[in-house]
């Protein structure tokens, strides 16, 4: 049977059986609907699982599917859910649509009692974005009550930059944007992330991203000097080791990625000089 979460007034969440390194326990796939709503949003189908599909289905008249970003994990079944419900798949990159036109940046979607903003958040892939939830039954200055995060913000460990799709440029623009939509009110925005738990506080972890980011190039800083210091060539692969030294050998090229993303922005930072 399907286990279900209610991860607030406005959403509940059901994880896909895909854990992996990548993907922590799963992909968190969420229904959206206000109280007494007649119809349902999916946000992230997950991969093409028959039986995490027809739960989706399942889960209400779907109104519309929406897309966080283009990874396998997050879109492998959105084609198929649309089979299953008819509803249009809506995504920024136009080739993971399905039926539905493309989102784009700072558009209000209002579907199944709910105020979904979108938030294009690029930093982890180009096309990433984030849904801004408004529930001003339970906000009473209609701030946003949650944030789901796709892989922007997870719920445990910190998020990949798939360079050179990815760029730590972006994600550091669209960590402050995250750190705004947290730090409207004063009060705490959940953060609904598409791996891992749930999390209290957007302001909070969208601040320690920021830290642990500067800290990330830092170090990444003083490897490059100590490698040419010592003649040897600064790649990535030779960073990586030297900074990401304890990291299980299954992230290794995800760390790799990442490292990538942090010389090429260094490099941009020095030629900007």
């Amino acid at each position: 049977m399907p286990h279900w979460q209610q991860t607030g007034p406005l959403s509940r969440s059901l994880r896909a059986d895909n854990p992996g390194p990548m993907t922590l326990d799963g992909t968190n796939s969420y229904v959206l609907a206000a109280p007494g709503s007649g119809t349902v949003v999916v946000v992230d189908p997950g991969p093409l699982l028959e039986g995490h599909l027809a739960a989706l289905a399942g889960a209400g008249d779907v109104e519309l599917i929406l897309i966080t970003h283009h990874h396998e994990d997050h879109t492998g079944g959105s084609a198929r859910l649309r089979e299953l419900t008819g509803a249009p798949v809506r995504a920024l990159h136009p080739d993971f649509c399905h039926g539905g036109a493309p989102l784009s940046d700072g558009e209000l979607i209002r579907a199944a009692g709910v105020e979904i903003g979108v938030l294009a958040t690029p930093g982890h892939t180009s096309d990433s974005v984030c849904f801004v939830l408004t529930d001003p039954a339970q906000k009473d200055d209609g701030g946003p009550s949650q944030v789901l995060t796709g892989d922007t913000v997870l719920g445990q460990g910190t998020t990949v930059l798939d360079h050179p799709d990815g760029r730590l440029g972006d994600y550091l623009d669209s960590l402050e944007k995250l750190l705004a939509v947290g730090s409207h009110d004063g009060q705490p925005v959940a953060v609904l992330p598409a791996h891992g738990p749930v999390l209290p506080d957007l302001a909070t972890i969208a601040a320690a991203y920021q830290a642990h980011r500067q800290e990330r190039l830092v170090q990444v800083r003083s490897a490059v000097d100590r490698l040419e210091a010592e003649g040897t060539e600064a790649t990535a692969e030779a960073v990586a080791a030297a900074v990401y030294g304890d990291v299980p050998g299954s992230l290794r090229g995800a760390a790799q990625l990442s490292v990538e993303a942090q010389l090429d922005y260094l490099r941009g930072a020095t030629s900007a000089r």
